[in-house]
Parts: C-alpha cells; sequence; structure tokens
C-alpha cells in the first residue's frame, strides 16, 4: 500500500491523535478489564476513543444500545474495510499485526447486503448438517483422553494440556482433518489473534493449511464425504476456491478462538470464585447456567472487531466521521447502567440477553455446536476430576496477549489421581 505524498510514516510523532489514549490490548490483557472499560465510560461514556496500535485509533462501543444500533444498521455501519480511512491513508502499516483481523477479506465478515445473504448460507447449511449426537460423543472421547493423559500425575494445565486443544481437534473431526492438522492450526491461531508481530506469518501458515486440504479433496471425484470440508466444496452459493477457503476460514478460526475462551472462562469462575464453583456443585446451577454466566462476564470475543462508518453520523455522544472503525465492546456491555436492573451477584441464572455472540446479519451461527462442545468440556471435567482446584493465587493467572480474547495463558490444578482413575480406566 502506498502512502499519500502528505501522509506521515506509520509511526511519525505526527500522527498524535492517539496520544494520552487508553490501549486496547491493556484492557483485554488485564487481570480486571472491567475497571478498565468502566473508567473509559465514566470518562467518554458509552463509546470511547480508544488506540488500537501506536498511531492508530478506534471507537469502542461499550453501550447496550448503540452495540444493537451498530449491528443492526448496515446503511451506515458496515463490515467492508475498505472503508476504513486509516487503512486508506496509509496510518496502518501494510506489515501491521492488526491486519489479519480486520483487514477486509472475500468472506462473510468482509461482506454486507445481498452478498453477506449468499455467503452465509454455506455457514447456517453446513452447521444445520451437524449431527450433534456424533459430535458430543466424539468430544467426551476427546475430552477424557486429554483427562487421561494427565490424569496420573494429579496435575495439569486445563488450558494447554485441555481447553486450547479441545475446540481444533472437535473442528477437525468436523472438517475431515487429521489430530496433526488440528495441533498445526491451534499454533497459527494463536499469532493470528494476537495481532502483534507475528500475527500475519500465523495467518498466512493458517491458510495454507487448509487450502492444502481444501485442494486435496477438490482433485479427488472419489470423495464424497459429507464433512463441512465437502459441504463448502459443493455448495452452490460459494463461487470460487477463494470463498470456500474463506469459509473454511471463517468456520474455523471464530468457531476456535472463542470456543477455547468459553471453556477457559467458564472453569477459571469455577476454581476461582466460591459463589460459583458453590452454586454448580451444590446443583443449585446447572451446566448451562454457568456457561451463560460465564457469557455474561467475560464473553469469548471480548472485543469483536469491526465495524466502518459509511457517513458523518453520532452515536453514543460521539461525533463519529466517515470511514471511522468501531469496535463492538462486547466484554464492557454488562456494566452498562442499562443492563444493571436485575443483574448483579445474585441475577437470576440462564439470562441469555447478553450480547456475546453480537447481533443482527452478523450474529454468530454456530452457537448451537459452540455450546454442545463447550458444555461436554467442561462437565467432562467436573465428572472426571470432582476435587480439582486451583494451584496457585488468582490473582497470578495471566492472559495472552491480545486486544481481542481473553484467554488465560495457564490454569495450573491439582486433583486427587484416585479420584479420577476408576472412571478413566472405563473408557
Amino acid at each position: 500500500m502506498k502512502l499519500k505524498p502528505d501522509t506521515p510514516p506509520p509511526g511519525c510523532p505526527a500522527h498524535s491523535s492517539t496520544a494520552g489514549l487508553t490501549p486496547l490490548i491493556s484492557a483485554t490483557g488485564s487481570l480486571d478489564h472491567r475497571v478498565v472499560y468502566r473508567q473509559l465510560r465514566a470518562e467518554q461514556g458509552p463509546v470511547a476513543r480508544v488506540e488500537l496500535e501506536p498511531g492508530v485509533g478506534a471507537w469502542l462501543v461499550m453501550g447496550y444500545r448503540e452495540l444493537l444500533t451498530i449491528t443492526r444498521d448496515e446503511r451506515t455501519f458496515v463490515h467492508d474495510a475498505r472503508n476504513w480511512k486509516d487503512l486508506q491513508d496509509g496510518v496502518v502499516a501494510p506489515d501491521s499485526g492488526l491486519l489479519p483481523m480486520m483487514a477486509w477479506r472475500a468472506n462473510v465478515i468482509g461482506a454486507d447486503g445481498e452478498t453477506h445473504r449468499r455467503l452465509r448460507r454455506p455457514l447456517d447449511e453446513g452447521v444445520a448438517h451437524i449431527d450433534q449426537r456424533r459430535t458430543r460423543r466424539e468430544v467426551e472421547a476427546i475430552c477424557a483422553d486429554l483427562v487421561a493423559s494427565f490424569a496420573g500425575r494429579g496435575s495439569a494445565d486445563l488450558i494447554g494440556e485441555y481447553a486450547a486443544v479441545i475446540p481444533l481437534l472437535a473442528l477437525a473431526s468436523l472438517f475431515g482433518m487429521e489430530r496433526e492438522e488440528g495441533l498445526e492450526l491451534r499454533q497459527a491461531l494463536i499469532a493470528l489473534f494476537g495481532s502483534q508481530d507475528n500475527s500475519q506469518s500465523g495467518n498466512r501458515q493458517f491458510e495454507e493449511i487448509l487450502l492444502d486440504l481444501l485442494r486435496a479433496r477438490a482433485a479427488d471425484p472419489d470423495d464424497t464425504r459429507d464433512d463441512l470440508t465437502g459441504v463448502f466444496l459443493r455448495h452452490p452459493a460459494l463461487e470460487n476456491e477463494a470463498e470456500r477457503l474463506q469459509s473454511m476460514v471463517v468456520m474455523i478460526a471464530a468457531a476456535n478462538e472463542t470456543v477455547t475462551a468459553w471453556i477457559s472462562h467458564t472453569l477459571r469462575f469455577l476454581l476461582t470464585d466460591p459463589r460459583f464453583s458453590a452454586q454448580l456443585r451444590g446443583g443449585s446451577l446447572g451446566v448451562d447456567d454457568a456457561l451463560d454466566e460465564a457469557l455474561w462476564r467475560d464473553p469469548p470475543m471480548n472485543v469483536m472487531p469491526a465495524r466502518y462508518a459509511l457517513h458523518d453520523t453520532e452515536l453514543g455522544g460521539q461525533q463519529i466521521r466517515k470511514g471511522d472503525v468501531l469496535l463492538l465492546g462486547l466484554g464492557a456491555v454488562v456494566d452498562d447502567p442499562l443492563m444493571q436492573t436485575g443483574f448483579g451477584p445474585m441475577a437470576e441464572p440462564g439470562n441469555r440477553a447478553h450480547l456475546a455472540f453480537a447481533a443482527g446479519p452478523h450474529s454468530c451461527p454456530a452457537r448451537v455446536p459452540a455450546r454442545l462442545i463447550t458444555r461436554t468440556a467442561v462437565s467432562t471435567v467436573l465428572n472426571l476430576l470432582p476435587d480439582i482446584h486451583l494451584s496457585v493465587p488468582a490473582a497470578e493467572i495471566t492472559w495472552l496477549p491480545s486486544p481481542w480474547t481473553r484467554v488465560p495463558t495457564a490454569l495450573p490444578v491439582e486433583f486427587s489421581t484416585v479420584a479420577a482413575a476408576p472412571e478413566l480406566q472405563h473408557r
């Protein structure tokens, strides 16, 4: 991308419009990110200016009404990043770690209107095609095998050895991939979602793995498997290889990262919040109630990119200019005063008025299989390791670097090997 002659290069002091702004990653990466969100709300209201990277600003939308507005009004707020002024003007560098998550792609996320509806159909039909009973059995087996791999030593990291592994192995199965390919995808996605220096290389590796799979399947005329790869290969709404590849990219990347985060946060609450743990273990809350509270308190996509303003407008008391980028502050909406009525430490469980899956035409198409995988993962570890407990103080939990998601770096736990062994021996 060429810079305009009068445009200072990225990182130049002339780009001072973000000076003094809160870096977004400082919110998602903090122990109590909601404190940061509350401070932003107190200072700026439900729509706050934040810094994505040095010199690159964005609007963080934290209000419930405002989030519904930008997710439903396609005439004003669109997904197509080619409308992003800072990208057009060269403020965002071509090698920016933001681009794998925010640059335009020829997929359902980057499209609006009729193009979006055409590209969305294969995803919806692919999800509807999933055999939920078979998937649940496969996920149960994956979870039991993972627990068996560390049950004998009485300790584990529930992120690296469990929560981060389950979604990609489940997705690999749904797409007809081998376990090793699923683990390779995981490493690439860690880099992609981090939006750091290795983000673009992670994105390239991720797409190369999927493209090799897609081409190998397309080259075999006898391959009639009806997994998700087969659905995308044969779906008439997908017009070329690029659209098929990007449909796989969207489904796998979004589902993996969000399910990893959802499993992680539910387990973290169980291990660190006495009220939450006591209610669940005491039987007053079911697993589904626990999953919903996790969605409220720490949604899988804490911040979701992005919408771009097609013209000047007003939102939440702020003047939004044409070409501005707006981010969905899904992790901040729980503190919107509008949502406080009836919500709090003793709120009725099972409330699903959250926006964890976004809203409008671009709402998540895979919430049913995501819940199935997450519920199975949480239930299995509770059943097989009933006396599990965190082996470090909760305050020592740290977070993988990302402006978008909050996944713990590790959840080190200890448990009785005797409690787990009898059930695992019968798997």
